[in-house]
């Protein structure tokens, strides 16, 4: 699949609408209880750019984002201003934000993820596109050296050690990240007479599974 290490303009995807979504298969029997099931084990989100076009010449940069991906066809990063970090609103990231692993002394390469949770239930979400110079690692309470210790690969979220974590010890890490999507359409429609008068166009974009 095509994907392109690009990330859609950050100012422009600032303002827009869109978040995740589920699958959820709900089967009503005869006395009225339900059986749920899913097909997914993961969300995908989706968001509308459009949303956030305040000008023409936002419009300018959608269009040659939009033509320099062949619609469809090459996948891109994105900010997701709602959820783009592993620490809480309001703090820094830090090593300590995620656990992500537990060494066995064996072990050398750990993929990136985060936790989402609400009760005594949680999602793990594994997080493939991490920003450049944002991922900060540590095993148990002590920070590792980036370069050092290990090395991070932005395309994929996947960390490698230098060295095995010890048996039972934690591997966390703090990082902000970007979602891969798609555009979900090929067409887009625009009117700068339209446009002037308030209205945007409607520009689909939809995770994509790497």
């Amino acid at each position: 699949m095509g994907f392109h290490e690009v990330r859609f303009p950050a100012n422009l995807s600032f303002g827009s609408v869109g978040g995740p979504e589920r699958r959820t298969d709900v089967v009503t029997l005869a006395s009225g209880f339900e059986e749920r099931n899913t097909p997914w084990a993961h969300s995908r989100r989706r968001y509308d750019a459009g949303v956030a076009m305040r000008s023409l010449d936002d419009i300018e940069v959608l269009i040659a984002f939009f033509e320099a991906r062949l619609g469809q066809l090459f996948g891109f990063r994105w900010k997701d201003w709602s959820d783009y970090r592993s620490a809480p609103s309001g703090r820094d990231v830090a090593h300590g934000d995620q656990v992500i692993a537990t060494g066995d002394g064996v072990q050398t390469a750990f993929q990136l993820s985060k936790t989402y949770r609400s009760g005594p239930h949680e999602y793990v979400r594994p997080i493939t596109k991490p920003v450049l110079g944002t991922v900060r690692v540590g095993v148990e309470q002590d920070e590792m050296r980036e370069g050092v210790d290990y090395v991070v690969d932005e395309t994929t979220g996947v960390i490698l050690f230098d060295r095995a974590p010890d048996l039972d010890m934690s591997v966390t890490a703090g990082f902000e990240f970007d979602v891969p999507v798609r555009f979900d359409t090929d067409r887009i429609q625009t009117s700068m007479a339209s446009f002037q008068a308030g209205e945007v166009p409607h520009v689909p974009v939809v995770e994509v599974r790497l």
